[in-house]
């Protein structure tokens, strides 16, 4: 058995460009926002990504999004804080 630390990924698509979230992103108000841009014909929807990055997604009512969920390998700096940023799971490779 092994005692390696986990964490929950999620990774979102947005017509075809792929984001993985920070681990303090709350996916179903995420969901929920996702459907009411679309539903109210377009707007912004703000995420933070892996690296402590704000992103800016627009959403309309042809936007394309998936959303799925792995377990990957624990990384404490994920944290969600956009003041402190970092570059991302391509640290850890």
């Amino acid at each position: 058995m092994s005692d390696a630390k986990t964490m929950i990924q999620t990774e979102v698509v947005f017509d075809g460009t792929s984001y993985l979230l920070a681990q303090d992103q709350d996916v179903g108000d995420l969901r929920h926002r996702i459907e009411e841009a679309a539903r109210i014909g377009g707007t912004f929807v703000d995420v933070v990504v892996v690296g402590n990055r704000a992103v800016s997604v627009l959403i309309t009512p042809t936007t394309r999004v998936a959303i799925s969920v792995s377990t990957v390998a624990y990384d404490p700096r994920d944290t969600g804080d956009i003041d402190f940023p970092f570059s991302g799971y391509y640290d850890v490779l």
